[in-house]
């Protein structure tokens, strides 16, 4: 509640908190209530709707493939929300960020679906699938980044999403990405006990009666709805999806059914918490919350991949 607060109450530009007060319970229309209501609320409301998302994404992830370093972009699904944004851009020249959005949505369902398909269909396993995506995202990437070259507007309108921000969310914008994000979170939580059983391996979560392709399809399902979303929402907001399940996981231990509701509380607050520093290290200006997360999540992968190398000698 204190960060929702402080992401209301604090940004690039400083206002009372008499008129933030005002601005949000009594609102008449002057430029300061405009900010707070029309521009700080929708943010708010975005950052906590796509901190869940990438909260919940990352831990599916983790323990769909059972490997702690993955992220929500290991099925190509940031690549392919990208794809479709930049086809956009420079073939038919989509402008706005509610065209932005559903053309990013659209491209993370359908590299899920190749994904899904190269990675072996009803015979997918972890190994396959996150080599899928690793394949489809080198590939997708190579082609946003010559359509960015050979198209100097899509590069312009690009680079701001491609950072990930949530400054230009609006009204409109959490409207259409709510209902995704929303079906995934639901989602995701009905497959804790599914998930529980993977991490005991294959051979075991068929004997405990879990339904292997059922589950790893529901489970790629709630990531596509999840990040795709959330990806389309603000750009690629990196590293929230990695760090948010391990620092769960510290007071939770390894039950799906505490870390998925936890992470969904939690990557809020980290997201949100970045925005709001992003907002006041460089005032007047801002520093997009992309950016923020890739700086504080940057030094925990490289201890987690020196912690696991550690475990390994």
């Amino acid at each position: 509640m204190l960060v929702l607060v402080a992401s209301v109450a604090v940004g690039a530009k400083q206002i009372p908190l008499d008129q933030v007060w005002h601005g949000f319970f009594h609102y008449t229309g002057n430029e300061t209530d405009v900010v707070v209501r029309d521009v700080r609320v929708p943010r708010t409301l975005l950052g906590l709707l796509v901190g869940a998302a990438l909260g919940l994404a990352g831990t599916v992830m983790q323990a769909l493939t059972r490997n702690p370093l993955a992220d929500p972009g290991l099925f190509g699904i940031n690549a392919g929300a990208a794809a479709a944004v930049v086809s956009g851009i420079s073939f038919l020249g989509v402008s706005s960020l509610t065209g932005y959005v559903w053309l990013a949505f659209l491209g993370a369902a359908a590299v899920s679906v190749v994904v899904y398909a190269l990675g072996g269909s009803r015979g997918a396993t972890p190994v396959r699938l996150a080599l899928a995506g690793t394949a489809v995202t080198a590939a997708l990437n190579g082609y946003v980044f010559s359509v960015q070259l050979l198209d100097t507007a899509a590069l312009d309108r690009m680079r701001f999403w491609t950072v990930g921000s949530l400054a230009s969310a609006n009204s409109t914008v959490v409207t259409q990405v709510a209902p995704f994000i929303v079906a995934g979170v639901l989602l995701a939580l009905t497959l804790a006990r599914p998930l529980n059983a993977l991490a005991l391996g294959d051979d075991q979560a068929r004997a405990l009666g879990t339904r292997l392709t059922a589950t790893r399809v529901l489970a790629l399902a709630a990531v596509t709805l999840l990040c795709g979303a959330a990806t389309a929402a603000c750009g690629p907001v990196i590293f929230v999806g990695l760090m948010v399940p391990h620092v769960v996981r510290v007071f939770t231990g390894p039950d799906m059914r505490w870390i998925l509701p936890y992470a969904a509380v939690l990557a809020p607050v980290l997201l949100l918490g970045s925005d709001i520093a992003g907002r006041v290290v460089v005032r007047p200006s801002e520093l997009q919350v992309g950016i923020v997360t890739a700086l504080l999540g940057g030094p925990l992968f490289i201890h987690l991949v020196r912690r696991r190398r550690m475990a390994r000698l």
